[in-house]
């Protein structure tokens, strides 16, 4: 048995939860922030059988799409207060995709 943790876009949460429901794939959702942009993530868990790992990572595949973003990122004055300046340039980042986490399992209940 595995559990299953993948860390995805809030934007992609319904339509990844919603194919691994049609696939009766069980999951839970955990709210979660990123690091880097700050934006919010969604951290689902699934316990699921060997044979149904590749499964679900094909599910995330095809709902949890890569894709660029443009962000402008204001570097902070003195004293912690962001500035603005006309002259920053805004940078393209990818964003979306999955983080993936296999791990093995000794016992997966449902009471």
């Amino acid at each position: 048995m595995k559990l299953i943790f993948a860390v995805i876009r809030d934007k992609d949460a319904n339509m990844a939860t919603d194919a691994l429901a049609q696939a009766h794939i069980g999951v839970t959702k955990l709210a979660s922030t990123g690091g880097f942009l700050r934006d919010g993530n969604t951290t689902l868990m699934i316990g699921a059988q060997n044979d149904q790992v590749e499964e679900i990572m094909q599910i995330l595949r095809e709902n949890c799409a890569k894709r660029t973003q443009t962000e402008v990122v204001m570097p902070h004055g003195t004293g912690g207060v962001a500035t603005w300046n006309l002259n920053y340039t805004p940078i393209k980042v990818e964003v979306g995709g999955a983080t993936v986490f296999v791990l093995d399992m000794d016992q997966f209940i449902k009471l």
